[in-house]
């Protein structure tokens, strides 16, 4: 389900095309909620049915067409209303804290070669996260600066906090993942 408030929160910016969309969804959301483009299309077939969005067939060229969606007022009301309720957890899914549990069962350089891999990972998603924080500073991710656009002068400041505090949050995450691989590779040079 967050998929669909993922999507609401990119288009009640502003109406977009399913193409459109996916981009946005990649470059913002996409950061903190992963979904293939096979995914998206449906949910927005799905949200349209419910009366969350409406979409329009809008010319395109000559010969082309592209479907804008809008939210509607039901979408705006289930995005705030999501907002609003308390966040139901999810179980953790982890593979690679399941694998580091028995790592005993592997060879010493198997195990050097998985931590290296989390390491090389989670540095690539560090630096990922690391520059949206800088283009969020200099105000130059896309999806902020619609944002930024449709946001009253005196909420800007906030909303640029909140988009920051989230990919501070990410930082965080992924200089621990790093840290904790390297505490497994002095674990497994101890254990060796």
């Amino acid at each position: 389900m967050s998929l669909r408030y993922a999507l609401l929160a990119l288009l009640r910016v502003g109406p977009l095309s399913g193409y459109d969309l996916q981009k946005q969804f990649h470059q913002s959301v996409g950061h903190v909620w992963h979904a293939p483009d096979s995914q998206i299309y449906p949910e927005l077939r799905k949200m349209e049915q419910l009366g969350l969005i409406v979409g329009e067939e809008q010319a395109r060229g000559e010969r082309g067409t592209r479907r804008m969606y809008h939210v509607t007022d039901a979408g705006d009301q289930a995005f705030l209303d999501w907002m609003a309720a308390p966040l139901e957890y999810q179980r953790v899914r982890d593979p690679a804290h399941l694998r580091a549990a028995y790592l005993e069962t592997t060879t010493p350089d198997a195990a050097h070669a998985f931590l290296q891999q989390h390491i090389v990972q989670w540095t690539s998603e560090l630096a990922q996260w690391t520059g949206e924080l800088a283009r969020i500073d200099a105000v130059t991710n896309p999806m902020l600066a619609r944002r930024l656009a449709v946001t009253p002068e005196k909420d800007r400041e906030r909303t640029i906090a909140y988009k920051r505090f989230a990919y501070e949050g990410l930082v965080e995450r992924a200089e621990a993942e790093i840290a904790w691989a390297r505490r497994g590779l002095d674990l497994i040079a101890r254990m060796s």
